[in-house]
């Protein structure tokens, strides 16, 4: 269809730039058209934004030029921040300036409205057109956004010549098997499409609201700018026209050419993506990373379609770049760490890699017990270590049966015990990559977690599968549960289950016997084993990357630290190490309690459990002994010499206090008390045992003892606003973030690409985002963590020791300490959770007010208010992790006198 043209409008019509953009990047060039949809010589008219005039101030060579595609229906206003950054002085101490290049499609933005249909290729050559009109040369990175990026991949596989990188935010390359999203699928229903997309603005209107948060009038105003009138939305309805849906679509062939065609570029990627997008799930960031496996990803949670509104993608992308830009454009003085007298730990000679089922593998004749699981009422049941060999065995040629191959993400939804380990250690021999997720993340929380890491395969059982049908969480689905009732076949089909477990290790074992299941290869020790997800209590749970190599070397720490030994009898009240029973020839039992709720272990529970395999060893989270210790009196005498055996008693999560250890002690009079400190990205990392405890005393924070076997801590000191330098120092009584460096420290962030270069700031140190110090003995003492400083008009001020104070007195039961204001002005305010539990919250009374302003201050902090909450809120895998966070908003809001709610 061809229509009459109308020229772009006119810049000069518009002297007043959009928020964002400067008034001089506007440009305008007649470019002739080579595009199959113009008669030869043909000439059109583009319109789009240029920085050449701020890179040219700076007298500086640009590192290479950012070629910006917009989608539909945006216009190059989308990448102004982009434009902005370009050239600033972070930018240029990290290799800069940059040129950027952002170009409004033809009928799009304020180009020109040429009266013709383009199709994929049109617009694809019609780049070409522009960039060989603007006589650019590499270095050259497209950077595009939905339907732009298909685009900029078409530009790039053309150019390959030029093209140095790839940068993508939400976008497809729309994969033949998938299905259109819903919303694109409404946009080109024939009773919609041309009132949604042409004669109204709806279509516009949708995809500006789709910002997370709303964008601001002026900001929306800006995007509606080149689309006021139905004429000039003719190329908003015929791009969403042009979206091929099916092979029979005119456009298809150019689609297919992209999308093979990208899988060559060996050149770096980079992808930013908000997972709340309802047209570009993550299905699409995942099938994009199978044709781009060299991608970094870093997945903004909470972030919608419009990422680069709803998060600063211009600070990630330049210095993303920084580190693909060749060494001869960087500038000196870049942002490596200097100085400190820690500046980097001594690297040590590895030790042999010795794989995580070594230690089955070599007692694959062994009859005695190896695993046990608790069932209610008292029952158990046990794999021997042959059965156990056995079993994986079968499961894992029965998963390999079913296509998992090395690589492969495996999600597992599955509560503690024979199953899950065995699916763990089959999944490790196979060479998948295990994805664990705790379910006390909540349902919402888990689906996060889920999605974000991208399972081919989830193994869940029943309650896990109705989630992931409801939810529609990825990967082929198997049911962890029996295969024979009838019932539950009719059950499967609807929930989409594919096989069962049980199906799996007798479809294996028939292989193994036949003689036909292949061997499967030993995985590469560097290769990625597993992806462990946090607690959630600083955040949103973030996914942490472990190599079959990390893992062992974890395995290897915790043998050396405490001297655990084969034939050690392990009761794991905390899942994780009840995974790793097997791998340290430990026999394992999980005891009968809610592992997603830690306070559901009873006394009795924990002493039926150690009763089960003559326990020697009992690791079990804070909140979990606090329980126990509360139910200690309803403990048989005969179940107590069950605990009278346990040697060794571990728990960590949370600091400890003595008291509660004293506690435990006479439950357990023959153990030794242990409180490693440690996170999920490196467990343990310090430990400290009950006389330790006793012989610090009491100081700033809370003492976590000395660094364990292998291990290094260092600190980097805060600074006056709060922030950590990059000077590592492992000087005594200095306050500043933890460092940790060992071999059992996680491989890296799961697609967070800038959580993980700020955790790899420093070279060879992991950033805990834990602050505390060290003291005259090398002790690390846990003083709260990073985001929880308080910056005060008196300086620095961290929180855990004024909770400590506050706790000392009689009715306090929990206490947090946090800051309330602006920074750099805060004032501390104490919350209290008391015992007996207060009935509402509110101001504390006067007497208790009193008494806990007059034990934080002891610490140097004056409480500006006490405030009594009902029950903190924390993290659900510990129960323990106050959410300071949290409680500062709450009480914001509480002290201005809105009515506060829960926090």
């Amino acid at each position: 269809m061809v229509t009459a043209a109308l020229p772009p409008q006119d810049p000069s019509r518009h002297p007043d730039p959009w928020p964002g953009v400067c008034a001089s990047w506007r440009r305008t060039l007649s470019v002739p058209s080579t595009s199959a949809a113009d008669a030869p010589g043909t000439r059109r008219e583009w319109h789009f934004l240029d920085n050449r005039d701020d890179v040219d101030a700076t007298g500086l060579a640009p590192a290479g030029t950012l070629l910006c595609v917009h989608g539909n229906p945006t216009w190059s206003y989308l990448w102004r921040s982009l434009l902005a950054a370009a050239t600033s002085q972070e930018t240029l101490a990290d290799g800069g300036p940059w040129r950027v290049i952002a170009v409004d499609q033809l009928d799009m933005g304020f180009s020109e409205r040429t009266g013709t249909f383009r199709r994929l290729a049109d617009r694809i050559n019609d780049l070409s057109d522009l960039t060989a009109a603007l006589k650019l040369d590499g270095p050259v990175v497209t950077v595009g956004h939905d339907w732009g990026g298909i685009i900029s991949l078409g530009w790039a596989v053309r150019h390959r010549e030029q093209l140095a990188a790839v940068v993508l935010t939400n976008t497809a390359v729309h994969p033949a098997g998938f299905t259109l999203p819903p919303a694109l699928k409404l946009a080109l229903h024939p009773a919609v499409h041309p009132w949604g997309t042409k004669a109204t603005a709806a279509f516009l209107k949708v995809t500006h609201a789709l910002a997370q948060p709303a964008l601001a009038p002026s900001v929306r105003d800006a995007f509606m700018a080149p689309y006021r009138t139905a004429v000039r939305r003719a190329g908003v309805g015929n791009f969403v026209a042009d979206i091929p849906a099916t092979p029979a679509h005119p456009s298809w062939a150019a689609l297919e050419e992209v999308s093979s065609g990208i899988r060559t570029l060996g050149v770096p990627a980079f992808m930013m993506w908000g997972p709340k997008d309802p047209v570009f799930s993550d299905r699409y960031l995942r099938d994009l990373l199978t044709r781009l496996p060299q991608a970094d990803v870093h997945r903004f949670e909470g972030a919608g379609h419009l990422v680069q509104e709803d998060r600063d993608i211009a600070g990630p992308t330049f210095a993303w770049l920084a580190k693909q830009v060749d060494a001869s454009h960087r500038a000196q003085g870049g942002s490596a760490a200097q100085g400190g007298s820690a500046a980097q730990p001594k690297p040590e000679s590895a030790p042999a890699f010795r794989p995580m089922l070594a230690e089955v593998d070599a007692r694959r004749e062994d009859s005695s017990t190896a695993i046990v699981d608790m069932l209610a009422g008292g029952a158990a049941r046990s794999l021997t270590w042959a059965e156990l060999a056995r079993d994986i065995d079968d499961l894992t040629a029965g998963l390999a049966d079913l296509g998992v191959k090395p690589g492969d993400r495996v999600s597992l939804l599955v509560p503690p015990g024979i199953t899950l380990t065995t699916l763990i250690y089959a999944c490790l021999r196979l060479g998948a990559v295990i994805v664990v997720a705790d379910a006390g993340l909540g349902t919402k929380g888990l689906g996060r977690a889920i999605k974000g890491a991208g399972p081919a395969y989830l193994v869940g059982v029943g309650r896990a599968l109705a989630g992931a049908r409801i939810y529609n969480w990825p990967g082929v689905k198997i049911s962890a549960g029996d295969s024979t009732p009838a019932a539950d076949r009719a059950g499967r089909r609807l929930l989409g289950v594919a096989a069962t477990v049980p199906q799996l290790m007798d479809k294996g074992r028939v292989l193994r016997l036949a003689c036909t299941a292949a061997a499967p290869a030993v995985p590469d020790p560097d290769a990625d084993a597993a992806v462990l997800f946090t607690s959630g209590s600083t955040g949103p749970a973030k996914g942490v990357v472990y190599t079959h190599r990390r893992l062992a070397a974890m395995r290897d720490t915790l043998q050396a630290t405490y001297k655990l030994r084969a034939g050690t009898s392990l009761v794991a009240g905390f899942a994780p190490f009840a995974l790793l029973g097997p791998a340290l020839g430990a026999t394992s039992v999980t005891p009968d309690m809610d592992v997603t709720a830690p306070r559901t272990l009873t006394a009795k529970a924990l002493a039926d459990a150690a009763a089960a395999i003559n326990a020697t060893v009992v690791f079990a989270s804070p909140a979990a002994l606090v329980n126990v210790v509360a139910t200690a009196a309803e403990l048989p005498p005969a179940r107590k010499t069950a605990l009278a055996g346990v040697e060794l008693f571990l728990s960590a999560g949370a600091p400890l206090g003595e008291p509660l250890l004293a506690q435990v002690q006479e439950l357990a009079p023959h153990a030794s008390l242990h409180t490693p400190y440690g996170m999920t990205e490196a467990l343990p990392v310090t430990d400290i045992d009950l006389a330790g405890i006793r012989a610090a005393g009491t100081g700033e924070g809370v003492c976590v003892g000395l660094p364990v076997s292998g291990a290094s801590v260092a600190i980097a000191p805060v600074r006056a606003d709060g922030t950590g330098s990059l000077a590592p120092t492992t000087e005594p009584h200095v306050t500043g973030e933890i460092l940790v460096s060992a071999p059992h420290v996680l491989e890296r962030y799961d697609r967070l690409w800038i959580t993980q270069e700020h955790a790899a700031a420093i070279p060879g140190w992991h950033r805990s985002g834990d602050v505390g110090h060290l003291d005259a003995e090398g002790r690390l003492w846990v003083e709260g963590r990073m985001a929880h400083v308080l910056t005060t008009a008196n300086g620095v001020r961290t929180p855990v020791a004024g909770e400590l104070a506050a706790e000392s007195v009689p009715a306090v039961a929990r206490a947090a300490v946090v800051g309330v204001g602006p920074a750099g002005a805060q004032v501390a305010v104490a919350i209290v959770e008391t015992a007996p539990a207060a009935r509402r919250s509110g101001l504390a009374d006067t007497g208790l007010s009193r008494d806990v302003r007059a034990a934080v201050a002891l610490t140097g902090l004056v409480p500006a208010a006490v405030l009594v909450i009902d029950a903190m809120p924390t993290d659900v895998r510990h129960n323990s992790k106050i959410d300071r966070a949290a409680l500062a908003a709450w009480a914001s809001r509480m002290l201005a006198g809105a009515r506060p709610g829960r926090p």
